[in-house]
């Protein structure tokens, strides 16, 4: 009888050390590393002036032959500061209802990115939907 209650106690004693040990935090938590930084979206203002700079650079007229593949490098100059602009825009206190037409004219951008550099047919989404938002934003200015 003696041997089957020290049984029980040796189990009970084994239960508590395990419970202590998971409850204890060893498992990671809150401080198992430094906290994610926060990534700060572009200004509102220096956003807009760096995309409008770059639509400014590229005239659908100039510079850009038909051959496939040509323009690539105009069409990824304006696509990186729109990217910007729609982070500025999502952080702007006007909402998302007021920027509305701005985002489907990024989205259009995207999508001729998508396409890839060997279609010419890329072009009108990617560089004219980038002239329609500058033209856009110059009718819709916000502080």
């Amino acid at each position: 009888m003696g041997r089957h209650r020290w049984g029980k106690a040796a189990a009970g004693a084994l239960l508590t050390a395990v419970v202590v040990t998971t409850g204890s935090g060893c498992g990671g938590g809150a401080e198992a590393g430094p906290p994610a930084a926060t990534v700060k979206a572009p200004e509102l203002t220096s956003a807009t002036t760096t995309f409008k700079d770059a639509v400014t650079k590229f005239d659908l007229t100039d510079g850009c032959p038909k051959a496939a593949g040509a323009c690539w490098d105009k069409m990824i100059a304006v696509m990186e500061p729109a990217r910007e602009l729609r982070k500025a825009m999502n952080s702007h206190s006007a909402g998302p209802q007021f920027w509305s037409d701005a985002y489907a004219l990024v989205d259009r951008m995207e999508r001729g990115i998508a396409v890839g550099e060997d279609r010419v047919s890329n072009r009108p989404d990617v560089l004219g939907s980038a002239h329609e938002l500058s033209r856009w934003l110059d009718a819709h200015p916000v502080q």
